[in-house]
């Protein structure tokens, strides 16, 4: 039977080791966590998309957790699906990969297949994966294959998961290809083989700089709009119904998650360093997007001028604290840098957030708002920044001294939309 390890249990390996256990195969989560491993291991999941009943019926299938990374020595194929962050200088962070592929260089035996799914810039998995284990003594296409599958993880997507969104797949070698594509053959619907790994990493960074791109289009839109006393949602409804040529995208308070905010740098990172000049159109996409939240301070600032108020010392309500609406994910939200502004600027804050407990953006004394209802008669603004499927949010603004609506969902006449 076909053994698969699994390395990093989080929102793109834990999907994954899900859908293979279904179809059949031995798979392995292998995660750092001892927090992870236990809890998966008592049938506990730690991620939005998964529930508990998901992970007993892994568990039914076969599936375990572990720490012990010689369950490497007897896999089939191993799939890297560990976190690659920006470092503190906004260059790629790729430690963990590092980690990765050096633990499997150590218990790599002949045959294994080495799927890197973990997103990064154009030719990591054939230069600095291959090469940590070729260092060891291994011979690609022979002792070992290797390629490059991006993971098209949406959480929260209750349409679209692992198991029907097409799977991009590109080998180091025409071998290494066809390997990747028969694991995911055998859990996925459609498996698109392209020319090689490069192609599958550049492909990933493609799709989220697309959204990026658009993005900070309708971000700038949306502050010159306001000047000009046009209301851009209406505008992008009007222009979403031309049948072709054009798809919607809408502002907000700033980009959120691993993806959008992240996942362009490294294409730009790869193009300056190995090309010697910038991406321009990433980097200005990054330098309107990264603006909004200083913009929303100064929207506020604005309104509660009109109603005779200060900023400093204000009460502010924050709505909706997630990177994304109807899940507990706070992966880069916008939520942060809204608030670090509002506070520099003397704010009083606390939020609400019916997916999120305990909220940590590093601002001294923000609490959550457990009475809604007490919550908004006290706070001076309520600004929504997620739209959850758990908030009425014409019946909130009426309710409100003052509404910002940020994600453009409300009718009512007492908000005010981005």
């Amino acid at each position: 039977m076909t053994k698969v390890v699994v390395i990093g249990q989080g929102y793109v390996g834990l999907p994954l080791a899900q859908e293979a256990s279904r179809a059949g195969l031995t798979v392995v989560g292998l995660d750092l966590s001892p927090r992870i491993v236990d809890g998966l291991n008592s049938g506990i999941s730690h991620i939005d998309d998964l529930s508990n009943d998901d992970i007993a019926e892994m568990l039914k299938n076969g599936y375990i957790a572990t720490s012990d990374a010689t369950t490497i020595a007897d896999a089939d194929y191993v799939v890297i699906c560990v976190p690659t962050p920006l470092g503190q200088d906004g260059n790629p962070d790729l430690t963990p990969v590092e980690k990765a592929s050096a633990s499997i260089a150590q218990h790599l035996t002949p045959g294994t297949t080495v799927i890197l799914e973990s997103t990064t810039y154009p030719g990591t998995t054939d230069t600095l994966v291959a090469g940590i284990i070729n260092e060891a003594g291994h011979t690609l296409g022979e002792d070992y294959y290797l390629a490059f599958s991006p993971e098209r993880i949406d959480p929260g997507n209750p349409v679209y998961g692992l198991k029907n969104t097409p799977k991009v797949v590109g080998g180091v070698t025409p071998e290494s290809t066809e390997k990747a594509v028969a694991l995911y053959s055998q859990f996925i619907d459609t498996v698109v083989p392209v020319r090689g790994a490069r192609e599958a990493e550049t492909a990933k960074l493609l799709e989220n700089t697309y959204r990026h791109i658009n993005i900070a289009l309708v971000n700038e839109m949306a502050k010159f709009c306001h000047d000009l006393d046009i209301d851009l949602w209406d505008v992008i409804d009007a222009a979403a119904t031309k049948p072709f040529g054009f798809q919607a995208f809408y502002p907000g308070p700033g980009v959120g998650g691993h993806c959008i905010p992240i996942d362009p740098n490294y294409l730009s990172y790869e193009v300056k360093r190995s090309l010697g000049y910038p991406f321009r159109f990433v980097e200005l996409a990054q330098e309107i997007n990264l603006s909004m939240p200083k913009y929303i301070s100064e929207r506020v600032m604005e309104m509660l001028n009109e109603e005779k108020k200060s900023l400093n010392g204000a009460k502010v309500l924050l709505l909706g604290v997630t990177y994304k609406a109807n899940i507990s994910d706070q992966r880069e939200s916008p939520a942060v840098p809204v608030a670090a502004e509002l506070a520099k600027r003397g704010a009083v804050l606390s939020y609400n957030d019916p997916y999120v407990e305990n909220w940590t953006p590093g601002i001294d004394g923000i609490e959550k708002v457990t009475d809604l209802d007490k919550g908004l008669a006290e706070a001076d603004i309520v600004i929504l920044l997620q739209k959850h499927r758990d908030y009425d949010v014409d019946t909130l603004a009426g309710k409100s001294k003052v509404f910002f609506d940020t994600r453009g969902v409300t009718t009512s006449d007492k908000a005010v939309r981005l």
